[in-house]
């Protein structure tokens, strides 16, 4: 008997199911192998598809809760919400609302809700497209807009929710010619450099990706190692490494790099990607705050909250609560004792995050500055092309919000600066 839905989106409400009701972010699935059966088109739609849904939840809950008198379960409230924003997005609503059923029906215990979910989806088809547009932006969840409307205050995160809303567009670093490339690939050269691409589909299926011209990494991510400036022969650690766009980076200079993470699984990926793109970096999995060695420059992008990836990574606001914050923050700043130790006289080092929280950025330098006398930051470092000195904060470092290049396409969230010892 032929299968009357589609594996990606079959696929995706197992995404869902697993991000809204066992907490466990998409990244963590994909690496485990969630998605390895699929064909690489199918790999790819699925994590779309379960990514705008994921990024519209709140527009989807408020449709669907006029047409219902109490929530199914989890599963089938989740086939409901993927078909509902399929439907406001453009889909087909014959398609969807079939294959929504037909999913519906696979589920031994869910096969009783086929009729509920056929009735609810033909009204929403019906009502739900013109009524999309009319709802709010999705908010993020409480444990998370406090702390940061108390940060940046109530518009300003207003404005990044609508910027998480929007989705995030594809960077690309290139080894080289980014004005070609951006010409070849259909895309537009970002003030930093950057090929960015509105609408990229299957990455591994674009020119350029098998012979390495160039790796995905958003405008924001790329700017640490470029104010890091390693040069030709320099001793270079890459800290906590994975999944290894800044390796790729500082190798790209000619510096003898050292590519560290804690992670052997998530290393296999940092080597696969040098040797897709020919670059060279000794890799070593370890304890970063065990690890010994002399070295001329040093890139700490420490483990955070990853705040200021949720553009790209909607499924961080439902799978966490902010519980482990606080033993993240005490752990980034015993990752920049020990890296300040690593340096030789004269030194640099990049600290930086993906976090849009103030503590895990802005005040770990000033407590760091605070605990090592002769430390300093280097605010000429930060004089690049495409960056805007109204990013730059008081205490010399670089603050970047998904709401920054409104009219680009946004990026993410990001803390960097550079540190000297003299």
């Amino acid at each position: 008997m032929s299968r009357s839905y589609s594996p990606a989106r079959r696929s995706a409400v197992y995404l869902l199911d697993q991000v809204l009701g066992e907490g466990r972010l998409m990244a963590e699935l994909l690496a485990g192998g969630a998605l390895e059966r699929l064909e690489p088109a199918d790999r790819a739609r699925a994590q779309r598809l379960a990514q705008d849904t994921l990024r519209g939840l709140e527009r989807a809950d408020r449709l669907l809760q006029k047409h219902l008198r109490k929530y199914p379960p989890l599963h089938t409230r989740n086939i409901l919400r993927l078909a509902t924003v399929e439907l406001c997005l453009g889909g087909d609503a014959h398609g969807v609302v079939n294959e929504a059923v037909a999913l519906a029906g696979a589920d031994k215990r869910g096969q009783h809700m086929k009729g509920l979910v056929n009735a609810v989806l033909r009204k929403v088809a019906e009502a739900g497209p013109a009524a999309w547009p009319t709802l709010r932006v999705p908010r993020l969840p409480k444990w998370l807009r406090g702390p940061l409307v108390a940060a940046w205050g109530a518009d300003a995160v207003m404005t990044m929710e609508a910027a998480h809303f929007a989705g995030a567009p594809l960077d690309l670093t290139v080894k080289s010619d980014a004005e070609g490339w951006a010409e070849k690939l259909g895309g537009t050269v970002t003030p930093t450099g950057l090929v960015r691409l509105a609408q990229a589909g299957q990455v591994s299926a674009l020119p350029g990706y098998t012979e390495g011209a160039w790796w995905v990494q958003d405008a924001a991510a790329a700017l640490p190692a470029r104010l890091l400036n390693a040069q030709p022969g320099e001793a270079v650690l890459d800290m906590c490494a994975a999944p290894g766009g800044k390796t790729l980076q500082l190798a790209a200079t000619g510096a003898d790099v050292t590519a560290l993470d804690i992670s052997e699984a998530r290393l296999v990926r940092v080597t696969e990607n040098l040797d897709r793109t020919g670059l060279r970096a000794a890799i070593v999995a370890g304890d970063a705050l065990e690890h010994t060695g002399q070295y001329d420059a040093i890139l700490l992008d420490a483990p955070c909250s990853a705040t200021g990836t949720i553009r790209r990574h909607p499924d961080l606001p439902h799978a966490k609560d902010g519980a482990e914050f606080g033993a993240l923050i005490e752990l980034q700043a015993a990752m920049l004792d020990h890296a300040l130790g690593l340096l030789k006289p004269g030194g640099r080092l990049v600290f930086c995050t993906c976090s849009l929280l103030p503590d895990e950025g802005e005040v770990q330098v000033d407590e760091a500055l605070a605990r090592h006398p002769g430390l300093r930051v280097d605010r000429a470092a930060l004089d690049r092309p495409g960056i805007d000195p109204a990013w730059i904060t008081e205490e010399g470092g670089l603050r970047l919000r998904p709401d920054f290049w409104p009219d680009l396409g946004g990026m993410d969230g990001f803390y960097m600066a550079v540190l000297r010892r003299d």
